[in-house]
């Protein structure tokens, strides 16, 4: 089943995911942005699509409308988008409910969101992309399904709120972990240490984790209690307190954790 689909959006996700559908047999038919310029960029990412900077789709072929958008930026454009009969209008978010689209114009809705961190610079393999889905309507459920099979074996029908949790946990495990492998690149840096060192250790632990459970995995000074290593690493960090605090109450967290 292939499908003319409509992107609304030309941030990250839409620069891969344009493509990408196209690849799999379906039709780009309109590329949406404010900035007429980024449509106009990812339109040669393309074979054809219409560029466009306003939301009238009434005389649009589209099937499906991906709103591929800042989550900030959702309800304003299902709200003023103007669409033709019998057409699906989807959000690509994942802690945004399903109902933000229910005063669209649309004659029905879903969610297709790809459980993933998507740069422009960094090419994503939509295979190993699990995308949850979510309609009331199940002939577009169904049609949601065909769609993102079309991309990835890995499908699975979840609930606003439930994606809400998902969305949450994926923030922990992806950002915050990216983040602190942000703070360890200052620190070796502030040392003038090469972070290179650190990479093995990086992947044992991630691959670690992965293989046997984040619990099993844990090691550490805060696992074993091992108070005079935090307090020395606790002072080590007093050149930034906050620094110092996250490093306390992770460390206590892992403690109260593993009791």
């Amino acid at each position: 089943m292939k499908f003319k689909i409509a992107i609304l959006g030309s941030g990250n996700l839409a620069w891969h995911l344009a493509p990408s559908l196209e690849n799999a047999g379906h039709t780009i038919t309109e590329i949406y942005s404010r900035d007429i310029r980024n449509a106009e960029k990812l339109a040669e990412r393309v074979y054809v699509a219409e560029v466009k900077d306003d939301l009238d789709f009434s005389e649009s072929e589209a099937e499906i409308y991906i709103l591929a958008v800042s989550d900030s930026a959702i309800s304003e454009l299902a709200d003023q988008i103007i669409l033709p009969e019998e057409s699906i209008l989807v959000h690509t978010s994942g802690s945004v409910p399903l109902n933000i689209l229910g005063y669209s114009s649309a004659a029905y809705t879903g969610i297709f969101y790809p459980l993933q961190t998507f740069s422009k610079i960094r090419k994503v393999d939509f295979e190993e992309v699990p995308f949850l889905l979510e309609s009331e309507d199940e002939p577009s459920l169904h049609k949601l399904k065909k769609l993102a099979k079309s991309l990835s074996p890995l499908q699975y029908v979840v609930k606003s709120k439930d994606r809400l949790a998902l969305h949450v946990a994926a923030v922990f495990a992806g950002n915050f972990t990216n983040h602190m492998l942000l703070k360890a690149e200052e620190i070796m840096a502030r040392q003038g240490l090469e972070f290179e060192m650190l990479k093995p250790l990086i992947i044992e632990s991630i691959s670690k984790s992965l293989e046997i459970g984040a619990k099993k995995a844990q090691t550490g000074p805060a696992l074993r209690e091992d108070l005079s290593t935090l307090d020395l690493h606790y002072n080590f960090l007093g050149y930034n307190e906050q620094l110092a605090e996250i490093y306390r109450m992770v460390s206590q967290d892992i403690m109260d954790s593993h009791l």
